[in-house]
């Protein structure tokens, strides 16, 4: 396959999918959100192993990756209906937490435009509270657009995987097929029976 193929775009979306997951990682670990920490973690890893696929011709590889790419929308579509607080979902609990700490979004707080200001604890209580207003975006939608982007590169790859995996094995097919019908080898080696006739040999 020539560099303008499919194989040459899939490697262009693996790369620019580790990028965009790397991103992502960076501010799940400011926020402390273990359950997409995780789940990055996991799709870094795949995406690599695609991308060392693909630029390989090692079509198993590539299959894994595909298969992750269904599930890696699938988790995506929960992001957006978690922050969406679709059905009994709601983004104010700690279930990317892993109800462990009771951490929100990096965005919640220093989403563009936001002024976080620090309420001082008082009377009884010892804990602080941060107050968030201004923000030309709310957390929520930052965070679908985000999936919304993981989701759309996705797919790509999925269709682009598919076809590289196809690709590939057609051509192996058809190499198969190719020297399956040649009576002559490159390397054949012309056996041939030889009869040695011994004779005494008299001095």
């Amino acid at each position: 396959m020539g560099c303008c193929t499919g194989r040459c775009t899939l490697i262009f979306i693996c790369t620019f999918q580790l990028m965009l997951a790397l991103e992502r990682q960076v501010f799940d670990f400011l926020g402390y959100q273990w359950a997409p920490i995780l789940a990055n973690f996991f799709h870094i890893i795949v995406v690599i192993l695609g991308l060392f696929g693909t630029i390989q011709y090692r079509p198993r590889y590539i299959v894994v990756y595909t298969i992750w790419t269904a599930v890696w929308v699938a988790w995506n579509v929960f992001i957006i209906c978690f922050y969406l607080e679709v059905g009994d979902l709601s983004k104010d609990s700690d279930l990317l937490t892993f109800n462990i700490s009771a951490h929100h979004s990096w965005w919640r707080e220093h989403g563009p435009g936001c002024m976080r200001r620090e309420i001082p604890p008082g009377g009884m209580d010892t804990q602080s509270y941060v107050s968030v207003a201004g923000c030309l975006l709310e957390y929520q939608y930052i965070e679908v657009l985000h999936s919304g982007c993981q989701i759309l590169i996705s797919l790509l790859g999925f269709v682009y995987a598919c076809y590289v995996v196809s690709a590939i094995t057609e051509e192996e097919d058809s190499f198969d097929f190719i020297g399956g019908f040649d009576p002559f080898p490159l390397y054949h080696v012309n056996e041939k029976p030889s009869h040695l006739l011994l004779k005494p040999m008299y001095l």
